[in-house]
């Protein structure tokens, strides 16, 4: 198929794919006539991509995962640096989470505190 075809049935942009063609996660393959063509392996190739960062991976840290495909596994997360990016990814989800609750538990407390207290102010005829 070519270049078009790939983007609307990848549902991403002509663009998208050359941008990933130049950073080597898409295969450069011409035919004689010089036009790029592809197939339905590099469609599983982008919906990988396309997954993985919808999750929030980084479009580098999809490399293992389509050097997996390229292996010829049927997943791109079976191979051993894919899996070591998803370590790596929840671990830093973890951190992330520890951060988020910390500021949530801050919230809180200064929530309690002032809802404890009577209100010093009015706003358009509404107390704060």
């Amino acid at each position: 198929m070519r270049i078009g075809e790939l983007a609307a049935r990848a549902g991403t942009t002509t663009r998208t794919l050359r941008y990933y063609e130049t950073r080597g996660l898409l295969p450069a393959r011409r035919g004689e006539n010089g036009y790029r063509s592809y197939d339905e392996s590099d469609l599983q190739l982008l919906r990988q991509i396309r997954t993985l960062q919808d999750f929030g991976f980084d479009l580098e840290e999809t490399r293992p995962f389509v050097e997996c495909l390229r292996a010829g596994h049927p997943e791109g997360d079976t191979c051993p640096a894919s899996v070591a990016v998803y370590r790596r990814k929840l671990a830093e989800l973890d951190e992330l989470i520890g951060e988020l609750q910390a500021v949530r538990a801050k919230i809180g407390v200064r929530l309690a505190t002032v809802e404890e207290e009577p209100p010093l102010c009015e706003l358009g005829g509404q107390e704060l």
